[in-house]
């Protein structure tokens, strides 16, 4: 993937009504129960409203995975140290990851980035930063760190679009960042630490207690203002985040749906909806992780899980399993006969 200059502004408009409306009447055609299909059925069709195409196809399928370092690992709130990002980041160039293996069974295409990892990798380099400052220290990242690594994220789906690809996924690769996502989800949300923040990649109880008094401390000593997202992103957060709040808004730009992973992607999420609301209307969410916030995010965009299986694993791995699912459904969609078709008397709704 080349880079390349992309429009800065945000601008977002809402989902084509006429669009979904025809897309609906296809539904309530096809020779089934109504309705059968569920939550697949509305996924389709808000697809359908961000495409601005009825005729909905998601054949052409990208996971992009923003890889970064995080200062705060030195403050020991990971079970292995940043080196490990560099290593996993490698292996995405080889195709040696779990997210890679997955994809490949699921038709996705992985496009890895280097938006910030400490040393030099394998992937292509969209590189704001060596990695982020230690938060518990001070902040994490300048403002002007913060808005590049979201524009590195725009220009990521542009991109994408510009080799047509029909839906974005969103990764991840970064130790520590669930600590830093623990923490931008706490100051938008408004709640302790506690209440958001889990043992990550397999911390003890001991572990889990400080790494929420490493969050605590961060958040004290940097006072991102909630008001202020891009605030919030650069005191306490990532450049991985910082890159998926910009594929999140990129997609809504360009209308592209985006597949929301677990709670670091969850979190870039929700910076993102803070940026600009509308960007919600874009996002499709995979799953409910093991991460204590991500109930929290979800309420809070009001997007409830198609997937509950107790995935903790990252790296854009649920958004890539939900994708068998909205094939399958858009198969029926496109193919299945209406009740004309098959000569037998429509359901009605009751």
């Amino acid at each position: 993937m080349e880079k390349t200059e992309e429009n800065n502004s945000f601008k977002v408009t809402g989902l084509d009504q006429t669009s979904m409306e025809r897309c609906q009447r296809r539904w309530m055609q096809i020779a089934k129960p109504l309705y059968g299909l569920g939550r697949l059925e509305d996924a389709i069709i808000q697809i359908a409203g961000i495409m601005g195409n009825e005729k909905v196809s998601i054949d052409k399928k990208a996971l992009i995975v923003m890889c970064a370092d995080n200062g705060v690992v030195e403050e020991g709130v990971s079970q292995t140290d940043s080196s490990v990002t560099a290593v996993v980041t490698d292996n995405f160039a080889e195709g040696k990851t779990s997210a890679c293996l997955m994809s490949r069974r699921a038709g996705v295409d992985v496009f890895p980035i280097d938006i910030g990892v400490q040393t030099k990798t394998k992937v292509y380099e969209d590189k704001v930063a060596w990695g982020t400052r230690n938060m518990a220290k001070g902040p994490a990242m300048s403002k002007k760190e913060a808005q590049e690594a979201i524009h590195a994220g725009i220009r990521a789906a542009w991109r994408c679009r510009e080799l047509g690809y029909q839906i974005l996924l969103t990764g991840e690769m970064g130790i520590g960042n669930t600590t830093t996502s623990s923490a931008v989800v706490s100051v938008l949300l408004g709640k302790d630490p506690k209440e958001v923040t889990g043992k990550g990649a397999g911390l003890s109880d001991e572990g889990l207690l400080r790494k929420q008094q490493v969050i605590r401390t961060a958040i004290q000593r940097n006072r991102p203002d909630p008001q202020d997202p891009l605030d919030v992103l650069a005191k306490v957060g990532g450049l991985d985040i910082g890159g998926l709040a910009g594929v999140f808004l990129g997609g809504a730009m360009y209308r592209i749906p985006v597949v929301m992973d677990g709670f670091i992607s969850a979190a870039a999420a929700l910076v993102a909806c803070r940026i600009e609301p509308k960007v919600s209307d874009y996002i499709l969410p995979s799953h409910l992780s093991g991460e204590g916030g991500m109930s929290l995010v979800l309420k809070e965009l009001g997007k409830e899980p198609f997937l509950h299986c107790g995935m903790k694993l990252g790296e854009g791995t649920a958004a890539v399993a939900l994708m068998p699912l909205l094939d399958m459904a858009l198969e029926v969609y496109r193919h299945m006969p209406d009740f004309d078709g098959i000569q037998i008397e429509a359901y009605q709704p009751l």
